[in-house]
């Protein structure tokens, strides 16, 4: 079963960094473009970063410039690097990554279950 895991989320002061992780797990067929989310209380869910399948980032302008976001296709991973943090960067971090899980079987859109970060002194 194809599900996506995030790890490296946590509480971190204002100014600090952290490196969130998202690897693919299960046997798929094709990775295409990978993104995190965030979703901070009481808001909608709001795209902060994504990647193309050949690696051309994007970013939302609120993190452009403190947040880099990277993957290893061989490891069928995604990472957001966090500097320079601030409290409105508080919420949930979800990976989410387009996929085909087999051949044949279509382009399929997965997402991971959510890791907290926390902004705060």
């Amino acid at each position: 079963q194809v599900q996506l895991v995030e790890s490296g989320g946590g509480l971190v002061q204002p100014g600090g960094s952290l490196r969130l992780s998202c690897k693919v797990s299960g046997t798929i067929y094709k990775l295409y473009a990978m993104r995190w989310y965030r979703q901070a209380p009481g808001l909608q869910r709001e795209l902060v970063a994504g990647i193309s399948t050949f690696g051309v980032p994007n970013y939302d302008d609120s993190v452009k410039g403190r947040f880099i976001i990277s993957r290893d296709n061989a490891k069928k991973a995604v990472f957001l690097q966090m500097n320079s943090l601030v409290p409105d960067d508080t919420g949930v971090y979800y990976c989410n990554a387009d996929l085909t899980p087999d051949f044949g079987t279509g382009l399929h859109e997965y997402w991971g279950q959510g890791t907290q970060v926390t902004v705060s002194s």
